[in-house]
């Protein structure tokens, strides 16, 4: 499989265990909207969580269950070899990259051994809080210009230089 972007999220959720597909319940609505609305098709990316299965009472990993699940999710970037990875919320976060919170890095794209990855808050944060909605749109629409970016730099490069040379006065 090949994709630009994989998403990780926190863990699978009841409607995501009973179909055994990631972000099929509403924070996965949420997610679609919020990828339909920066002109990402989920078809061309890879969505996954960082554990595998849900945790009871549908409370966050623990530690020892997201490092018994790692090598798998390893396994999966190794093999997919995205471009960019977009974490979902502080879980995946500090999973990854281990960040205490996304508040310093929501929105921005970092960079770390190689691998570029986007900072965002989980969709599930957005059912009871509509501004975080739009948070989570507005990163993905600024995630969706870095894509473009990738698909065609020479293109980019040279509209780079000429906004450059407009923004100059005579």
């Amino acid at each position: 499989m090949s994709a630009k972007v994989i998403f990780i999220g926190e863990a699978p959720g009841k409607n995501e265990d009973e179909n055994g597909r990631p972000f099929v319940g509403v924070a996965g609505r949420i997610l679609d909207g919020a990828l339909q609305k920066a002109g990402i098709e989920r078809s061309q990316v890879f969505i996954t969580n960082i554990v595998k299965c849900r945790p009871p009472g549908n409370r966050i990993p623990e530690e020892d269950e997201r490092s018994a699940c790692r090598p798998y999710l390893d396994r999966q970037i190794s093999l997919i070899a995205p471009r960019i990875i977009c974490l979902l919320g502080a879980t995946a976060y500090s999973s990854i990259l281990g960040g205490k919170s996304i508040k310093e890095n929501r929105g921005k794209i970092i960079k770390r051994n190689g691998q570029e990855y986007l900072i965002t808050i989980h969709p599930a944060a957005a059912i009871y809080n509509k501004n975080l909605r739009h948070i989570l749109e507005e990163d993905l629409s600024s995630l969706s210009k870095k894509i473009k970016k990738m698909e065609n730099p020479k293109r980019n490069s040279l509209l780079d230089y000429i906004d450059g040379q407009n923004d100059r006065s005579c």
